[in-house]
């Protein structure tokens, strides 16, 4: 990996663990898609527009993820059924009632962390800067719109603890 001064051996667990983590984001892409078209009820403005503005962003760092595998000189994986072998994430019934919607995308940013986190591990082991800077700033995005949803499944007299 000679223009990025890489081990090669040390950064192909990176590019695995990138593999997963875009399987990850194709899985929450499409269930984001499946949300915005299928959600009804009193929080549909609400929920239609926020699910918008997150499959917007989920469909950018799918690309970003994707060029940061093939920087590392790596092939993304690149077709459904791997993403489906692969993801930490299942797919969502379209007919999911709304507060179900929030707890399953929910669910699913824990698991989205939990990938980052192995990633972050695996290029730190290789001194790989690029990527730990790159899923570093993914783990601060996820990490408050999962903040912003868990606030609109709080009651108004729900409070936070304070310290």
């Amino acid at each position: 990996m000679s223009y990025l001064n890489l081990d090669k051996a040390k950064i192909n667990d990176t590019a695995s663990e990138l593999n997963i983590l875009l399987a990850d984001y194709h899985l929450y892409y499409q269930k984001l898609r499946n949300f915005h078209w299928n959600i009804v009820g009193r929080n549909f403005f609400d929920l239609h527009e926020k699910f918008e503005e997150m499959y917007d962003d989920a469909k950018l760092k799918v690309d970003e993820i994707a060029e940061r595998i093939l920087t590392l000189r790596y092939q993304p994986i690149s077709n459904y059924s791997d993403y489906l072998k692969q993801s930490n994430l299942s797919e969502s019934p379209s007919r999911t009632k709304d507060e179900e919607m929030v707890k399953i995308l929910l669910e699913d940013h824990g698991k989205i962390l939990i990938q980052m986190r192995k990633v972050i591990e695996k290029a730190e082991a290789a001194g790989d800067e690029g990527t730990i800077d790159m899923i570093g700033a993914y783990i601060g995005d996820i990490e408050k719109i999962s903040w912003m949803l868990d606030a609109w499944t709080m009651k108004p007299s729900d409070t936070h603890p304070t310290t």
